[in-house]
């Protein structure tokens, strides 16, 4: 049963790893690959990635992407969400902990931030705008 606009954003907002999915140009499937967000219900969706990663690059040329959320117990449900990009800026340090925080378990968060900042090199925030959802709550199997 497909889920009401209030449950999939109450969905999206949850810490999940989502899956995401960008045009990788002619000839390739799309990229698919696990990735860290953020969401506030009736907001924006937004990702942290490396400003030289294929996933940027992809991203550029397309001008979207897709987010894909789901889970199993105690039902099998996800979220997809699609949308254009808004704007691509650079990462600070605090957007990095926020997501971070978002994650990790609380102890762990500054030895990562710490540890990411230095080696992880220049990032980037690619904000969203959700377009088109698909979402739906399978119940119990």
């Amino acid at each position: 049963m497909a889920l009401t606009r209030e449950e999939r954003e109450a969905f999206l907002a949850e810490p999940h790893v989502a899956a995401i999915a960008v045009d990788a140009g002619a000839g390739r499937a799309p990229l698919t690959v696990p990735i860290w967000y953020q969401y506030e219900p009736g907001g924006i969706v937004w990702i942290m990635t490396g400003l030289a990663s294929r996933k940027n690059e992809l991203i550029k040329a397309a001008g979207r992407f897709t987010l894909l959320v789901d889970r199993l117990e105690p039902t099998i449900r996800y979220v997809s969400v699609e949308g254009p990009v808004l704007d691509t800026t650079p990462a600070t340090r605090e957007q990095l902990h926020e997501i971070s925080a978002r994650y990790l378990p609380a102890d762990k968060v500054d030895a990562y931030v710490d540890f990411a900042w230095k080696e992880h090199g220049a990032n980037v925030i690619v904000r969203m705008q959700p377009e088109h959802w698909v979402s739906s709550d399978l119940g119990s199997v």
